[in-house]
């Protein structure tokens, strides 16, 4: 089976490459890396709570969707997000509190190839039952859908009354999965207790090379629970780029299909046992397309994950 969709890509790798030709483009060696990037096995991760497969990168939109207004910004975002979804991507993440990124989204989903395959996710984030459901209901409205994959409670804010809500919309086949999330440590302690106690399928949270404090408690108890984890933040907000400037990666990284220091950071990631899906944002195409390359081929193993935090600390 593995052997007929690699095949597959190869032969759409093919048929894309004769197409530029004829039209006189030029490939820029991005869009090189990411073609035959699809030519390896595509990274796949479960969600415990189902057994459904997803792809181990998808998409968030903090601070880079907020657009509406600026119509040059919106056509980049379109190619943005063509490529997310050439390149087998499923999950879209998003919130109320990112200004107009689900308008964004919304306006450019019905433009896309392929986003019949959308993963849709989004949060909850203000108080009151019936707030709650208004705000969800204004958000199937701004992305023009008729259901949300996943609804997550935003940074835990009224947690208990949106719990409850979200427990009797997907009984009801109003949302498929509930979550919760964060990306504040001071937030860390009462999160362990949701998760120990409350029945989630996901929870959202940062993580990175450079911030490792979920390994201590959280991830551990989301693996024991069995509630997939989608990583925030895989890039510490650039700052990880910023510390490699200038640094070559290691000889031995292209034994694990990696071709840049975004695939480093994300591969370490999302090689981690507890984690499902990392969610790198960004509003660039070439970004996009190497973001999307540390989903194919392989993932390193434990002895791999030390040997990348060993180099990380020697830079």
């Amino acid at each position: 089976m593995m052997k007929d969709t690699i095949n597959m890509q190869r032969r759409k790798l093919i048929k894309t490459l004769l197409v530029l030709g004829a039209s006189g483009m030029t490939l820029k060696s991005g869009l090189i890396t990411s073609a035959h990037a699809t030519l390896k096995p595509l990274i796949l991760k479960k969600i415990p709570s189902s057994g459904e497969m997803i792809p181990c990168i998808g998409f968030g939109t903090s601070r880079t969707f907020d657009a509406i207004g600026d119509d040059e910004l919106i056509m980049q975002l379109k190619a943005v997000l063509q490529g997310f979804f050439d390149h087998q991507g499923t999950l879209i993440d998003s919130s109320p509190m990112y200004g107009s990124a689900p308008d964004v989204i919304g306006k450019l989903l019905p433009q896309i190839k392929g986003s019949e395959n959308l993963f849709a996710a989004t949060k909850v984030w203000t108080d009151g039952k019936e707030q709650g459901i208004a705000q969800m209901e204004s958000s199937k409205r701004r992305w023009g859908i008729k259901r949300f994959d996943l609804m997550q409670i935003h940074n835990l804010r009224d947690w208990e009354e949106h719990y409850t809500t979200l427990q009797k919309m997907k009984e009801q086949g109003d949302i498929r999965y509930i979550g919760v999330t964060t990306s504040h440590g001071r937030f860390h302690e009462e999160l362990a207790i949701l998760l120990k106690n409350y029945a989630f399928d996901f929870v959202q949270l940062s993580y990175n090379i450079a911030n490792r404090n979920v390994e201590n408690k959280l991830l551990p108890i989301a693996r024991d629970k069995g509630i997939a984890v989608i990583v925030n933040r895989p890039y510490q907000r650039g700052s990880l780029f910023r510390r490699v400037r200038g640094e070559t990666l290691p000889a031995w990284a292209n034994e694990l299909d990696i071709n840049s220091w975004g695939q480093f950071f994300l591969k370490f990631v999302v090689s981690h046992p507890a984690v499902t899906c990392a969610i790198p944002a960004t509003s660039k195409v070439k970004h996009l397309h190497d973001n999307m390359g540390a989903q194919f081929g392989v993932l390193p193993d434990s002895n791999m994950r030390k040997k990348m935090m060993d180099y990380w600390r020697a830079l």
